[in-house]
């Protein structure tokens, strides 16, 4: 079933909640869907303009809410996993059962070779407030 925005948002901060982050970005993401992305394993930082951008566009294409990203530079290039809310509420139940078990489907966005970006489980765990990806 298709869902409104207000049931994305809602969804997503109780999956923030889930992941145990930081007061500050869930109360920024509820009162202005402010998105933060965790880096050097879970310091938080807001995204930047360009990062918004992205994020923008992925959301437009897809009908899908970002409410956090997680930064990492690997051997094949500068990658941000998107931490999303789809469209359809069939799949929130097994996306918050996958949080809990420390996986989570994400759009994994490579900024040095976009052609390589791709949807997949990633392994995640809470650290510094934020999140850390662990594969």
């Amino acid at each position: 079933m298709q869902v409104t925005r207000e049931q994305q948002i809602e969804e997503a901060l109780n999956r923030m909640k889930a992941l145990k982050m930081l007061d500050n970005p869930i109360k920024e993401f509820e009162e202005e869907q402010k998105i933060n992305k965790s880096e050097h394993g879970g310091i938080l930082y807001w995204l930047d303009d360009e990062e918004n951008e992205i994020v923008k566009e992925f959301e437009k294409d897809n009908g899908c809410l970002v409410y956090h990203a997680i930064l990492n530079y690997t051997d094949f290039g500068k990658i941000y996993s998107f931490l999303y809310v789809s469209k359809d509420d069939d799949e929130w139940k097994i996306d918050m059962e996958n949080i809990k078990n420390g996986e989570v489907l994400s759009y994994v966005y490579n900024q040095t070779d976009p052609m390589c970006s791709e949807y997949g489980y990633i392994g995640i765990r809470p650290s510094f407030g934020g999140v850390m990806r662990t594969y």
